[in-house]
């Protein structure tokens, strides 16, 4: 599922995703990268606009088309 009134005009270029958690604060998401210092893949996220998203948490992970 995906919400259609993201914008994504102020996203971080690296943002793939756009999702709202639990409690209700949302996230510009960017894709897994390899850490050169852990060893570890990480993720970065980025506070995001909520864009009005009322519905379930769970059903807002939205994929930014190219």
């Amino acid at each position: 599922m995906s919400y259609d009134k993201v914008d994504w005009s102020d996203a971080p270029e690296a943002a793939q995703w756009w999702a709202v958690d639990g409690e209700g604060y949302a996230y510009w998401l960017c894709g897994p990268r390899a850490d050169d210092f852990s060893l570890d893949w990480v993720q970065e996220s980025f506070d995001a606009p909520t864009f009005d998203y009322t519905g379930d948490w769970r059903q807002s992970l939205t994929l930014r088309s190219s």
